[in-house]
Formats: C-alpha cells, structure tokens, sequence
C-alpha cells in the first residue's frame, strides 16, 4: 500500500557537495528562445537562465524547441530567428556561452511531412531529438524511427522516463536501445520532480547503462531550482561518470 511505502521510505543519502556539469559540457535539451513555446517567456528570463546553466558548468547549449503539429508550429526560420536574436543579447550582456539550435520533434501526424522536407532540425553528427506522445505509444513509432535512420538521422528519445505505459514493460527500451535508437533521460527526473515512478525509472536506466544523453529541458526558474538540487543526487554522479554518455561529444 502506498501509505505503508511512505511511512517505512528512508530518505535518500545525498552527496556530501554539490556536482558540476563542467564533466559534461553540453546540455542537448531546452527551451530557452523566448516567446516560441512552452519555455522561456522573455529575452531577460533567457539570459538569466543561461548565466545560471553557465555558473553550474555548462559551456555549451543546444536549445530544442518543441515542434508540434497542432500547438507549437515553430519552423526553422522561426528557430533560427529566435536563436540570432539570442546569441546577440547574450553577446551583450557579456555571457560567454555557446548556443546553438534544433528542436524537439514529436512524432505527431505531421511529422513525416517534416521528414520529407528534408529540413529536420539537427544537432552534432546528425542527432534528431523526437518525443512522443505522454499518453500511448504511437502505433508507427518503430516505423518512423526506421524511416529517420534510414535517411540517416541518429535518433535521440527524449525523456523515455516518463512514458508511464513503458514503466511496466522495460522491454520495450532494449528493443529501442537495440534498434540504435539513443536515450536522453531528462536531469530532475532523478530528483522525482516528475513522478517517483518516473524517478524509478530513470534510475533503472542508469543502472542497466542505457542513458546516452542528459538534458536539462529547462523552461524557466523552477526547473533551474531542481536542477540545482539534482546536483546533491547519487545517481546523477553514476550516469555523469558512464562511458556511455555523449554529451561532450557534442
């Protein structure tokens, strides 16, 4: 009974000092170009937020903004719009961080016409960032993910994590992870910001060396305030120091 875990859960040993993510470099998941989706809300919450990634470590960016179908229709041009207005401000304000731009691809009923535009939004050595739906698992997943690799897009799933109707059928990541397909666990998902089951299994992914990428998917400060808890976690330490990550890669 859940009443009878809360009462008997023992508190979880934290780390004696704060981590940094100076090991790591480069953070591949965000929304930090004002005014384009669901994250930052204006250029001075922008700036501020990257002065703070700047201060935890990070020296480099790749700022993702959702693409949907129906609710974010940001394009490339938008994107990169955005980002120049970006670089610009925080070149003025005299933040030396690099950023660059993607998006966040949901695997929605329009994104093929995306992928046959052939203006997929990319990162590194052709890394796609896609996320699907919280709800069910698209019927088409495993096609579209051929149909990426196939015109040679490494595939990178953000935050699998949260997809609850995976939380009991772990199979489904190895058949991911066999397939090439590269998984970004989502940083505060280790603190249980999101759900303890997705804590769970954010955990049994680092366990079983599954994690290839770490994001912070920032949006505004009350990420940044967990982010900066997560940096007191075992866990994080484990998956920052696996040979398997990628993210100074970048």
């Amino acid at each position: 009974m859940k009443w009878l875990d809360l009462l008997f859960h023992k508190p979880e040993k934290l780390l004696a000092e704060p981590l940094s993510f100076e090991s790591i470099i480069t953070d591949i998941h965000s929304h930090l170009i004002p005014n384009i989706d669901d994250g930052s809300k204006s250029m001075d919450e922008s700036l501020g937020l990257i002065k703070s990634l700047y201060d935890l470590g990070y020296r480099k960016l790749i700022t993702t903004p959702h693409i949907m179908n129906d609710y974010y229709k940001n394009t490339p041009e938008i994107i990169h719009s955005g980002l120049e207005n970006l670089r610009k401000a925080l070149k003025d304000a005299s933040i030396n961080m690099e950023v660059e731009a993607a998006a966040e691809y949901l695997l929605d009923d329009g994104f093929e016409s995306k992928l046959q535009s052939g203006k997929l939004l990319t990162f590194g050595k052709n890394y796609v960032l896609v996320e699907i739906s919280y709800f069910a698992e698209p019927p088409s997943l495993h096609r579209m993910i051929f149909e990426l690799q196939t015109q040679g897009y490494r595939v990178v799933l953000a935050h699998p994590e949260r997809y609850k109707y995976w939380h009991q059928r772990f199979d489904q990541y190895q058949q991911l992870v066999d397939r090439g397909v590269y998984l970004q666990l989502n940083i505060n998902s280790l603190t249980g910001w999101y759900s303890p089951e997705s804590k769970k299994m954010a955990e049994k992914l680092i366990e079983m060396d599954m994690i290839s990428f770490l994001g912070t998917d920032l949006h505004n400060q009350n990420y940044l305030t967990e982010l900066q808890r997560s940096l007191l976690f075992p866990k994080l330490k484990q998956v920052m120091e696996s040979k398997k990550l990628l993210n100074k890669t970048i």
